[in-house]
């Protein structure tokens, strides 16, 4: 099975999912843009982002496990780091910010 062969039913979902990562990705770059200080402007990247790259982690999943026929989960992996690492960053960035506000 190839791209050509993929099943509606998979590539529809899949396609919504990338079409709202996307979405999400751009509403993170401009909250970080238009908000106005750092503490605003940490939060639109740390949770539209997380959310978005979770989105087209979900989309690949699908995908890749119509394709190989089986259920593809290593990108789970990815996902958990992303998902762990985003949100980590964001506090220990606003913690150093608070300590040098200080």
């Amino acid at each position: 099975m190839n791209g050509a062969e993929l099943s509606p039913w998979i590539a529809l979902p899949a396609a919504a999912l990338l079409v709202l990562g996307g979405l999400l990705g751009l509403l993170g770059a401009l909250g970080l843009l238009r908000l106005s200080d750092f503490y605003a402007r940490i939060h639109a990247p740390t949770l539209a982002n997380t959310l978005g790259a979770g989105c087209v982690l979900i989309a690949s999943i699908l995908v890749s496990s119509a394709i190989a026929e089986r259920p593809v989960v290593h990108e789970v992996l990815i996902t958990l780091c992303v998902i762990l690492s985003s949100p980590v960053t964001a506090m220990l960035l606003m913690r150093a910010a608070v300590y040098r506000d200080r």
